[in-house]
């Protein structure tokens, strides 16, 4: 085994833990969109514009969840990056 060859080894691992755990999040992120209720986008994007007549936002940077429980609880999660000034 060469001095490269122990270099080039250590890549591919990193790359495919790198390229799972991104899938994973991409997985778990489309499963909690499915158990949305329909009116979801449409709430979440009111909101986006709610806050964007109070401070200048980009919509990227506003995080809406919604999680349902068995015992009919519902929690609505918001998380919104606002500028510095």
């Amino acid at each position: 085994m060469s001095l490269l060859d122990y270099f080039k080894s250590k890549k591919k691992p990193a790359t495919a833990a790198t390229a799972k755990e991104r899938l994973q999040i991409i997985v778990a992120h489309q499963r909690g969109e499915r158990d949305a209720p329909d009116y979801f986008p449409q709430m979440k994007q009111e909101i986006v514009e709610v806050i964007k007549k109070y401070v200048h936002i980009d919509p990227d940077q506003v995080s809406v969840q919604l999680d349902q429980n068995d015992d009919k609880l519902s929690v609505l999660e918001l998380n919104v990056t606002l500028p510095e000034k």
